[in-house]
């Protein structure tokens, strides 16, 4: 896998991480954060997949 498959970090430069140790910009949480340069590109997906979910159940109704 070439370095172009790799998926980018979703990091928005908002840090701010919410009483769960989530990050209140891109949705990862602080575990998935430090993994993030060791991760494989499969894992990025599996993070990025969860930061979205993470995100949008934080999004109001109607956003």
């Amino acid at each position: 896998m070439t370095t172009a498959d790799e998926p980018r970090s979703p990091c928005v430069r908002n840090c701010c991480l919410d009483d769960a140790s989530v990050c209140l910009g891109c949705g990862r949480h602080i575990d998935e954060i430090v993994a993030w340069h060791a991760a494989d590109a499969d894992e990025k997906r599996r993070i990025l997949a969860r930061a979205r979910e993470r995100r949008e159940q934080r999004r109001p109704p109607n956003a």
